[in-house]
């Protein structure tokens, strides 16, 4: 990666400078999507990169999710590194055949003889007032589907090197950004070489309980910590960054501390990320547990209305309900006693 000094940008930001390290250090790499040329992306996150690097690195696609995906496909077997854009979560859904049956399983079916380092970046979820086909939390459809990695950042500084280590994966990567924090800024270094693509990290250190969250639910997750420690809960706080594979040994280890587990996401609660969580540590952390793993999601109903989605979301008060419904003996801990 790029050995620059530190700088402080915007998770949209750091995704376009990871995005224009790339083009800039692996002739290989490509940028296309739906108006991510001269519009530089609905969200900008591809802005000023086609004036710099060229309309044959970085360039628009036709409205077909579907030919953006299978000409990626193609690329990556012929050598080049596609970074390719869904514009919009569910826009992607065209595109599912080819991901699944074709993305996912061709490395595989070659016994490692073909590679595909597809990066396929997919804005996702809600918190910006957007109607439905344009916030949905579809991480399960691909992390369910062996062959796929997938990560989603929720800092600034992760945008950047989970990008760049993304595109330098010889797996294709489902790469979900969360829109609602787009704007958010932060330090980002270039230079700082991250845990990896498949491991989780600790944001918030606690003795009490631990809270596992992603993308755009770990900002809230936090609050919530925060808010916890007012009322005598040291809360751990687990940012997950990676869906598929998931860090087992991480969150393990955090829980067996705690004893005690919630899981926060925005997709809907019935089969959702949440419910593999739960049913991991259910299986390897048992003996340590003081309490049932609780989940804090979504509604179990289609996106709701922009007026509506702060009552859809997961917010710090229902997080904190969570906690309180732990099975704890007496009040709540103080000072990390229970």
């Amino acid at each position: 990666m790029t050995a620059t000094l530190d700088t402080t940008l915007s998770l949209a930001g750091a995704l376009n400078r990871a995005l224009a390290d790339a083009l800039a250090e692996d002739e290989r790499v490509l940028v296309f999507g739906e108006d991510v040329g001269t519009l530089g992306g609905v969200f900008r996150v591809t802005d000023g990169l086609a004036a710099r690097f060229g309309d044959a690195r970085v360039f628009d696609s036709p409205l077909a999710e579907s030919g953006i995906v299978g000409t990626a496909i193609g690329m990556a077997m012929n050598g080049l590194r596609p970074v390719i854009e869904m514009q919009f979560d569910a826009f992607a859904y065209p595109a599912f055949e080819q991901i699944t049956s074709h993305l996912a399983k061709l490395r595989n079916r070659t016994k490692g003889q073909v590679e595909l380092p597809v990066v396929i970046r997919v804005p996702y979820g809600g918190g910006i007032g957007g109607v439905e086909h344009h916030c949905d939390s579809s991480e399960v459809y691909y992390t369910h589907t062996a062959g796929l990695r997938v990560v989603t950042p929720a800092t600034p500084d992760d945008a950047y090197t989970l990008l760049r280590e993304a595109i330098d994966s010889p797996d294709p990567v489902i790469f979900l950004e969360p829109k609602r924090r787009y704007w958010e800024k932060g330090t980002v270094a270039p230079q700082r070489r991250s845990p990896g693509l498949d491991k989780a990290v600790i944001r918030r250190e606690g003795s009490d309980v631990t809270l596992i969250s992603y993308g755009g639910a770990l900002g809230t997750t936090l609050e919530a910590a925060e808010a916890a420690a007012e009322e005598g809960y040291h809360a751990e706080v687990i940012d997950l960054r990676s869906l598929a594979p998931f860090d087992l040994e991480t969150v393990a280890a955090s829980v067996r501390r705690t004893g005690r587990a919630v899981v926060v996401h925005e997709a809907s609660r019935f089969c959702g990320y949440g419910a593999e969580v739960a049913a991991q540590l259910s299986e390897h952390c048992f003996h340590y547990l003081e309490a049932p793993v609780l989940r804090v999601a979504g509604f179990d109903i289609p996106y709701p209305a922009p007026n509506l989605e702060q009552h859809h979301l997961p917010g710090v008060d229902r997080i904190l309900d969570a906690i309180e419904r732990l099975q704890w003996d007496d009040a709540a801990p103080l000072d990390g006693e229970k």
